[in-house]
């Protein structure tokens, strides 16, 4: 397992080539990604089918040989195995009842219950964890409760996570239940991930540059530092990463504020000043646009070289700053890869 790159990277080595892994690498980009699905019948079929779910996990691992598969699921599978009804409208996206009073609080499953319905996941950890390549990562995710809890709030995703802030300043000690039962809901996840064989796990909090000021900290940082702690007391050695997406300067510090062994970066940080502000600090993953997963040609090349140059002096795993978009072109993403590992 040691010898595992992502793995030594997160374990704080510096190699000569970054190990490589991609946001969405399982999805729409990929023509064996879409008859599968089809095949599924719809979203949230194929990621409660385990052996469909493993498939595509797998799909760009035998396509590409990244460093790492990551597990195919969807952040908001917890709160629908926490007792919301969670469904998803074709060109929309997710929608979920929402989750605003005491009431509806109280009304939400007990930690415990949440296995029941998410058991479906941890078996595609299990046959991936059997399938996958020894060279082969395998990460577990979830969503970070600031991020699960603004869709939970506002019953679907939003421009601004309105919402969320909304009830933040209006009903406090409700939206601080729900950041608790989420960030208790995602250590018992999580941890049924790893027992379950991933091997690492990586918290996404997507919506967390919205939040400014004592929030960031109180509720991005804080929960994710509670998750990171109760993670490696249960399960000693297991790297995290970190993922507050929109953080800008504030990613300085993160690796320390959460005790994550990794922090990944968005596109909206220059490489040169991670290096700097948040490389010195531990493992950094990222950040290549992922509109380069579109447009190709030299600029990909140039800008993909730019960030493994300004990364090259400590830890780094090579990733887009954010997921990869339907409209990608593989050829791209094989470009990519060859320009990191020196083609």
């Amino acid at each position: 397992m040691a010898q595992k790159t992502i793995l030594r990277a997160l374990a704080g080595e510096t190699l000569a080539t970054p190990p490589i892994w991609m946001m969405r690498q399982a999805g729409r980009y990929l023509p064996e990604y879409r008859a599968t699905r089809g095949q599924a019948g719809d979203f949230l079929s194929l990621c409660y089918n385990p052996e469909l779910a493993a498939e595509v996990t797998l799909q760009p691992i035998r396509r590409y040989g990244f460093d790492a598969a990551i597990l195919f699921a969807d952040i908001l599978l917890l709160p629908q195995a926490m007792g919301a009804d969670l469904w998803f409208v074709t060109g929309e996206g997710p929608r979920l009842s929402t989750i605003t009073s005491a009431d509806e609080l109280a009304r939400l499953k007990p930690i415990e219950a949440i296995h029941e319905t998410l058991n479906p996941v941890y078996e595609t950890v299990r046959i991936l964890s059997r399938e996958l390549p020894k060279e082969t990562t395998l990460i577990g995710f979830a969503g970070a409760p600031w991020t699960v809890a603004t869709y939970m709030i506002a019953g679907q995703g939003t421009p601004d996570q309105g919402p969320a802030h909304a009830l933040k300043a209006e009903n406090r000690p409700v939206f601080e239940g729900i950041i608790n039962r989420l960030t208790e809901g995602t250590i018992a996840y999580l941890s049924a991930q790893i027992e379950a064989g991933a091997e690492c796990v990586k918290l996404f909090d997507s919506w967390a540059g919205s939040l400014e000021g004592d929030d960031f900290t109180a509720f991005s940082i804080k929960p994710m530092q509670r998750i990171t702690a109760a993670l490696k007391e249960k399960h000693p050695g297991i790297p995290v990463i970190a993922f507050p997406r929109g953080a800008g300067t504030k990613y300085a510090g993160v690796h320390a504020a959460t005790g994550a062994d990794c922090v990944a970066v968005d596109d909206g940080v220059d490489a040169a000043w991670v290096a700097e502000h948040v490389q010195k600090d531990g493992c950094v993953q990222g950040n290549l646009a992922s509109s380069h997963m579109v447009t190709g040609g030299q600029a990909l090349v140039d800008e993909t070289r730019r960030i493994c140059d300004a990364l090259a002096g400590g830890a780094h795993i090579f990733n887009l700053g954010h997921g990869i978009t339907p409209d990608a072109d593989p050829d791209n993403v094989q470009r990519m890869i060859d320009t990191v590992r020196g083609g």
